[in-house]
C-alpha cells in the first residue's frame, strides 16, 4: 500500500519547536505543560494540529483506519512497515499465543477484579499487569536483547484485552472467556466481552470498532504516551512503563473522558435544551466533555471518521448527537471567540461504542485496548536510547537555605 496522494508533505516546518529562553542559574524556560517542546526524536508517527492531521510512520492514520486492520497497523508500529499476507498470518498466530492468562494470575484474578466497590477497571489492570510481570519476570529493558524487549512489549499489548474483559465479566457474575484463536482484534475484544460469536453479531460492529482501533492506536507525545517512555528512559521493564501510562490515561482530561461526553448528552436530553445547557456550563467555568483539543485547532480528524460511521450506521443517538454538535459549536464560537472549540475523538467514540453496544463503564478501557499498542511501540523506540529524561522545575517556595528552628520552637509552632 502506499500514502494518499492527499497525504500532505512531512517537513521540519510544519513541526511547532518552542523557542527556549535561558533564564537565572542556566535553566531553560519552556511554556507551561512543555507545550510544543521537542522532547525526543520519533519514527513512529506525529500530529500536525494547524492542519488536522496525524500519521502512523509515513502514512495517514485516517487511511489506514478505513483501508486497514489493527493487526496491520501493529505490525507497522513494531516492525515498520506494513505486512504483505504472509506477514500478517505469522503475525496474527504470535499474538494468539500471547493472549492467553498464566493460570496463576487466572486464579487471582477474581479477587482482583471484585475488590472494593468502585466499577473501574483502569486501575485493576494497573494490578494485574503488575502480577503478570512478576509472574513471568519481567526484564528490565537497560540491557536486554531487542528480541526479549519486543517479545515482552508484545505479551503486554497482547493479554491487555484479555484481562479488561475478565476483569469486566468478573464484576459481572459472569466466568472470564478463553481468547479464540484466529480472531480478528476487534472481533477478539468483543466475543471477550459478550461471548457471542462474530458470525452471530451485525458485521457492522466489527468493523466500526475496529476502525475506532485503529484511529485511536497513537498520537503523538501525549501525556501518557510521555509518561511511558520517562520510565522507559530509567531502564525499567515494559509493564512498568505500561502501568504508568495507564495512570495518566484514567484522568478525565486524557483517555477517561468518553463516558463524560455520553453523559453529557444524556444530560442535555433534547436538542432543543442544547443552547441552555451549553451556555450554563461556560458561565460556571465547567468543561464541555467532547469538545476542545490540546492540540487540534481544525476538526479534529478521528472525530470526523467516527463521526461519518456513526451517521451511516443512524438511528436516534446519531442524529440527537449530529444536532447538539451543530448547536454546541455555534454557541462556543459566540462565547468563546478566537479559540478553536470542535469536536474531539470522545464525543463521537461514544456514539459508535454506543452503536456497537457496548457498555458506557467499556468506553475507556475500550480506548486502552489500541493505545497499549502505542505505548509499547514507544517503549520499545525509547529502549535504544539510553539517556534518561531528567528535567529540572523552577523552585518557588521560601528562600533556602533557612535556619532549622529548634525541636520545642517547632511544637510551640
Amino acid at each position: 500500500m502506499t500514502a494518499s496522494t492527499s497525504t500532505p508533505p512531512i517537513t521540519s516546518q510544519t513541526i511547532p519547536v518552542a523557542t527556549p529562553a535561558t533564564s537565572p542559574g542556566g535553566l531553560i524556560d519552556v511554556p507551561a505543560g512543555l507545550a510544543g517542546v521537542r522532547a525526543a526524536d520519533t519514527a513512529l508517527g506525529d500530529v500536525r494540529g494547524s492542519e488536522g492531521f496525524y500519521h502512523y510512520r509515513q502514512y495517514s492514520a485516517i487511511d489506514l483506519a478505513r483501508t486497514r486492520t489493527l493487526e496491520d497497523v501493529w505490525f507497522l508500529q513494531f516492525e515498520g512497515h506494513l505486512p504483505d499476507s504472509a506477514e500478517l498470518v505469522d503475525f496474527r498466530a504470535q499474538i494468539d499465543e500471547l493472549r492467553d492468562l498464566p493460570p496463576q494470575l487466572a486464579d487471582m484474578l477474581p479477587a482482583l477484579a471484585t475488590a472494593g466497590s468502585s466499577s473501574a477497571m483502569l486501575p485493576r489492570l494497573r494490578t494485574a499487569l503488575s502480577m503478570l510481570a512478576s509472574i513471568e519476570g519481567s526484564r528490565p529493558v537497560y540491557g536486554a536483547r531487542p528480541e526479549d524487549r519486543r517479545r515482552d512489549a508484545m505479551r503486554v499489548a497482547a493479554v491487555t484485552p484479555t484481562l479488561l474483559a475478565g476483569i469486566y465479566r468478573l464484576r459481572r457474575g459472569e466466568s472470564p472467556l478463553a481468547p479464540r484463536p484466529g480472531l480478528s482484534a476487534a472481533a477478539q475484544w468483543l466475543y471477550l466481552l459478550t461471548g457471542q460469536e462474530p458470525e452471530s453479531r451485525d458485521p457492522r460492529d466489527v468493523s466500526a470498532i475496529d476502525q475506532y482501533l485503529v484511529c485511536t492506536v497513537d498520537h503523538g507525545f501525549n501525556a501518557s504516551t510521555f509518561t511511558a517512555r520517562v520510565v522507559t528512559s530509567t531502564g525499567a521493564d515494559v509493564a512498568s512503563a505500561v502501568c504508568s501510562a495507564i495512570g495518566a490515561f484514567s484522568g478525565p482530561l486524557h483517555g477517561g473522558a468518553p463516558d463524560r461526553a455520553l453523559a453529557a448528552l444524556d444530560d442535555i436530553g433534547s436538542p432543543d435544551r442544547a443552547e441552555e445547557w451549553v451556555r450554563a456550563r461556560v458561565t460556571s467555568g465547567e468543561r464541555i466533555m467532547g469538545f476542545g483539543h490540546a492540540v487540534y485547532r481544525t476538526d479534529d480528524p478521528r472525530a470526523a471518521l467516527l463521526r461519518g460511521i456513526a451517521q451511516e450506521r443512524g438511528g436516534r443517538l446519531a442524529e440527537f448527537a449530529t444536532e447538539v454538535e451543530k448547536t454546541v459549536i455555534r454557541v462556543l464560537a459566540e462565547l468563546k471567540p478566537g479559540r478553536s472549540l470542535n469536536t474531539n475523538v470522545e464525543f463521537w467514540a461514544v456514539v459508535v461504542m454506543e452503536q456497537a453496544g457496548l457498555a458506557r463503564d467499556l468506553f475507556t478501557p475500550t480506548f486502552t485496548v489500541s493505545r497499549v499498542i502505542g505505548w509499547t511501540a514507544n517503549v520499545l523506540e525509547q529502549a535504544q536510547d539510553s539517556k534518561i529524561i531528567r528535567p529540572s522545575a523552577r523552585y518557588t517556595g521560601l528562600p533556602a537555605p533557612q535556619p532549622v528552628p529548634e525541636l520545642d520552637q517547632v511544637s510551640a509552632a
